[in-house]
């Protein structure tokens, strides 16, 4: 990529600071929905007025799951939390049981969110790598967090913790994953045809390509295709990319210019760490840049369905620049 490209804030120095900063955490105080979801659902059966209720049966069953349980629910709340086989898209899969009565005996009040996540970030770790049977990918998909119990559980006196792999949005939002955690590909890549969400000047949550969206997937591709053996440094992935990022771009738009539409052409980059842990899987997209190279601007439209131009108005010399790689920016290694 051109030097114009080192304006952009990149996604990976995003991906090092959450990492550094929590490491396990995704979606920052995101990460920490499921458990706190849990704890929102206490009362769902109560009623109005009528005190604290009770989880219900799926629900309890599912927040005492056993290591290689995978749960999913469909209310923000989680309130109909269930455990499902891990063949079937999920939520979160149970990796370890952790006890926290002797830090917190009885009578001892419910820990604040800082030492939630310092708990989740001690507990939670160590076991990953034996239950995977392999490294978690730093920059990949699947992050750790914890089910914590309820208010009245914690009353109760339940000290029992599970901890569990998810895939957190970088917009926050719980995405789906099908099959069991050890046997996925952990490369944070996306279907061809996804479109990602705009989030100020960079990316959220997949969302549909009819709406404002920064990046538009196109393709795709499996560094392991052409690098073999060891890890390519990432100047040879670019090289690599640049010419089969275009390629599937050409397919994937039946042909279209995009300089023509004010779009540049990016992809991925991976890091030594994900290539170690099996992820070699990168995403070629496109989105449109703002005229002064700081970030992203809004794209409606599939590419596919000849997009409107950024903003929805009409295109213009200030757009997203020359649609080569060249000028693409550096949020292209958001996976790492």
């Amino acid at each position: 990529m051109s030097s114009s490209a080192d304006r952009f804030p990149t996604a990976t120095q995003t991906l090092r600071t959450r990492v550094v900063m929590g490491g396990i955490f995704a979606g920052a105080l995101i990460a920490l929905a499921l458990s706190v979801v849990f704890s929102w659902s206490d009362g769902i059966t109560g009623g109005a007025g009528g005190g604290a209720g009770k989880l219900s049966a799926a629900a309890q069953e599912a927040f005492h799951s056993p290591p290689g349980s995978c749960l999913t629910w469909d209310n923000p709340d989680a309130s109909d939390a269930r455990k499902v086989a891990c063949t079937q898209p999920h939520l979160f899969e149970v990796t370890t049981l952790v006890d926290i009565g002797a830090q917190f005996p009885e009578g001892a009040p419910v820990p604040s969110l800082d030492q939630w996540q310092q708990i989740a970030q001690q507990k939670c770790t160590a076991d990953v790598k034996p239950y995977l049977g392999h490294k978690l990918d730093p920059y990949g998909k699947l992050t750790t967090n914890l089910l914590r119990p309820t208010p009245s559980q914690w009353e109760d006196g339940d000290r029992q913790l599970r901890c569990g792999l998810q895939w957190a949005g970088s917009g926050g939002k719980l995405l789906p994953t099908t099959g069991p955690a050890k046997e996925q590909d952990q490369s944070l890549v996306f279907d061809p045809g996804t479109c990602l969400a705009l989030l100020g000047k960079g990316v959220g949550d997949p969302i549909d390509c009819t709406k404002p969206h920064s990046y538009e997937i196109v393709a795709t591709l499996d560094l392991k295709s052409k690098f073999k053996d060891a890890y390519p440094s990432q100047d040879d992935q670019k090289a690599w990319l640049d010419t089969e990022c275009n390629r599937a771009a050409l397919v994937y738009s039946g042909g279209a210019e995009l300089d023509a539409k004010k779009l540049i052409l990016t992809w991925d980059l991976r890091e030594q760490e994900s290539w170690d842990a099996g992820s070699a899987k990168v995403n070629c997209k496109v989105a449109s840049a703002l005229p002064d190279k700081s970030g992203l601007q809004a794209v409606t439209g599939s590419l596919k369905g000849a997009p409107a131009a950024p903003d929805g108005g009409p295109p213009s010399d200030g757009g997203g620049g020359p649609a080569t790689p060249g000028s693409a920016p550096t949020t292209a290694k958001q996976g790492g």
